[in-house]
């Protein structure tokens, strides 16, 4: 990492960063794809439970991760002063709370998922892959959360091409595993759709196993003797990255767990065959949505840097380069959705009334991409200035008080049936975005004055 300089400059150190981001959130996504695609090509029950399990994991991971994601504006804020001497100590203390963050929500699991499974009041064989779908993925929970600390430790100083050689080296494994453990090949045992959990779990331990070999065998990054000198856990430390990362985690949950809740409402109101085309568009949307995360993760990467610098020019520059080219690619993806939606459908299931039913989904998909786009650039800037507890009350008035209401009252008081609830997510995205919006100007002023 540097400080560069002019605006062209800026714009290639943006770059630099980004695509080995996009390239590694792109793999990550490939790997929940392939849990669907292979689901699906099993039956339309055992994508329908795959997509019940994801649903159910994806706000608590992403909102636990969100925890996690504070070491990045920490570490990027500790290089931006130049106080390197800091870093052992905050990433160790991050890798113990990710260990008992993770043995947590195990814990919790256990006690509280079959009650809700039953709630539900699922089909018999579709609530018993949900169920063993993430009992599978749960073996791998413990070092998936350590192995994000390694990455956001690697992504902080800019060496974000790591991170990215590690997530696409360990995609082949996953795919591999998935083909062996949901169809029973090379003498493994048959499991469907909940072979998928397994698969997944499994790969999550080949990541954290790849991350340990690159501390100690990148010399960049090997003198900062992580995994060696070992500290006590800190209870202060691990305070100090909750007031990030909470407000962080609860944003994303917010966000993430309307789509999953939007999911466990037309599983009660709908059929299995509206519940596997729902799956289809989060599950395709939600590896387009890719694009502007790893937008919002560059942009906290270099605004953090040059606030700790001192740079607040050049934290606009990059807010401003990172929004533009976000609704720019957005644009792009929406068109070319728009076009082939039964084509991507096609990839998924040869069910043609699922086929069918997610190609409407699709087209109201569309609308909120571009918001998705500008609100997910803003949070990441703002991350950038530790600026997170008021961001975290504009998610949740706009997910839950605004989008997730009017989606409800659309689906259930109107002809749209399940579109309604994509609508509402629409209009609860760019609620955030106008939201965050106001917010950063706010930010601006109020760092142009200290």
């Amino acid at each position: 990492m540097y400080h560069a300089e002019s605006l062209r400059d800026k714009f290639k150190l943006f770059l630099k960063i980004l695509w080995p981001i996009m390239v590694t959130q792109i793999s990550l996504a490939l790997m929940n794809l392939v849990d669907t695609i292979m689901a699906g090509q099993v039956g339309t029950v055992d994508l329908a439970g795959v997509a019940i399990g994801a649903s159910l994991w994806s706000p608590v991971f992403t909102g636990m991760n969100g925890i996690i994601l504070a070491v990045t504006p920490i570490l990027a804020h500790y290089l931006g002063r130049n106080e390197k001497n800091r870093i052992h100590y905050t990433v160790t203390q991050a890798i113990y709370l990710a260990i008992f963050t993770a043995l947590s929500i195990i814990a919790i699991g256990a006690i509280v998922l079959t009650p809700i499974l039953n709630y539900m009041e699922l089909e018999p064989n579709v609530q018993h892959i949900a169920l063993h779908y993430l009992v599978g993925l749960s073996i791998g929970i413990v070092p998936l959360f350590v192995s994000n600390v390694l990455r956001n430790f690697y992504d902080a100083q800019g060496f974000t091409r790591i991170s990215m050689f590690i997530t696409v080296l360990a995609v082949p494994f996953n795919i591999f595993l998935n083909y062996c453990l949901i169809f029973g090949k090379f003498g493994l045992p048959e499991m469907g759709g909940i072979g998928a959990g397994y698969a997944t779990g499994l790969s999550y331990w080949i990541t954290l196993a790849i991350s340990v070999i690159m501390i100690f065998k990148i010399n960049a990054v090997k003198h900062y003797r992580i995994f060696v000198d070992w500290v006590k856990p800190s209870f202060k430390s691990w305070i100090e990255q909750l007031k990030i990362g909470v407000p962080i985690g609860l944003s994303i949950f917010f966000e993430s767990s309307i789509f999953s809740v939007v999911t466990l409402l037309i599983g009660i109101m709908f059929s299995t065959v509206m519940i596997a085309a729902n799956q289809i568009v989060i599950s395709f949307t939600t590896l387009i949505f890719m694009i502007p995360l790893s937008i919002s993760m560059a942009l906290t990467i270099v605004v953090s840097y040059s606030v700790g610098g001192g740079r607040l020019k050049s934290a606009k520059h990059y807010s401003l380069l990172g929004i533009l080219s976000g609704m720019s690619i957005l644009s792009l993806t929406a068109t070319l959705m728009f076009f082939f939606r039964e084509e991507i459908a096609r990839l998924y299931s040869s069910d043609p009334e699922a086929i069918a039913l997610a190609a409407q989904l699709f087209l109201v998909s569309i609308l909120y991409q571009l918001s998705d786009s500008v609100q997910a650039s803003l949070q990441g800037v703002l991350r950038g200035f530790k600026d997170v507890t008021v961001p975290f009350f504009i998610a949740f008035t706009s997910y839950w008080l605004i989008g997730m209401p009017v989606g409800y009252l659309l689906a259930t008081q109107t002809n749209l049936g399940p579109a309604g609830f994509w609508f509402g997510i629409s209009i609860g995205l760019t609620s955030a975005a106008i939201g965050f919006l106001i917010r950063l100007r706010f930010t601006y002023k109020k760092e142009k004055m200290k």
